[in-house]
């Protein structure tokens, strides 16, 4: 992937260091050049504007941040990542699953919430991260589905609205998406913070 800036300096030194400094990246990877230049009087007083850039494997790149955090902690596992312009996503195998998942995914969630501010910081592109350790994401969508179709065909019956407990907006996106084309329910989310919830309701 190429990520880029474009600012002025005075010079070429002093550019290196800006860009160095905004891309976090050492100042040999960086292609620096200048797109428009004003030279000043006897060489006072010179602007340019630059454009710095540097070319990266955003693999590479997320494999090493996930090695830096989990080899900390003395974690022995296995890492598969699959990638494409638009997404990243990663899967971990590993003896302490229950330890990086964390009660209801909590510790997941925050790895994946490191891994995203990581890669926003990484290119401006916009990429969807995922991120899933032994299949726990996978399996909590599959019961996601299946307590939203039963409780769905519930209100549908009933014609009562019915709220589900509080999840967080990965969890509820699944409902919602998962009942966006019934034509006897419909959803929304209700309250603030770790208290939202989902509440499936009837048409009228």
């Amino acid at each position: 992937m190429l990520r880029e800036i474009k600012f002025e300096a005075k010079t070429d030194e002093e550019a290196l260091d800006y860009a160095a400094n905004e891309l976090k990246i050492d100042k040999d990877k960086i292609t620096l050049e200048v797109l428009e230049e004003t030279k000043g009087f006897l060489g006072i007083g010179r602007k340019a504007l630059y454009k710095a850039s540097y070319e990266f494997d955003l693999v590479a790149y997320a494999k090493d941040y996930i090695d830096s955090i989990l080899s900390g902690m003395g974690i022995t596992y296995q890492i598969e990542i699959r990638s494409n312009d638009e997404e990243l996503n990663i899967a971990i195998e590993s003896s302490d699953n229950p330890l990086l998942i964390g009660k209801d995914g909590k510790c997941l969630d925050a790895l994946l919430t490191l891994l995203k501010v990581y890669v926003s910081r990484l290119t401006d592109d916009s990429v969807m991260v995922g991120l899933d350790i032994g299949g726990y994401r996978a399996n909590r969508k599959r019961q996601l589905e299946v307590l939203a179709t039963k409780t769905a065909k519930e209100v549908a019956k009933t014609k009562i609205e019915v709220k589900l407990k509080p999840m967080n907006a990965y969890e509820r996106k699944i409902i919602h998406e998962k009942l966006a084309d019934w034509r006897d329910v419909y959803t929304e989310s209700e309250g603030e913070g770790a208290d939202r919830a989902l509440v499936i309701k009837p048409k009228k």
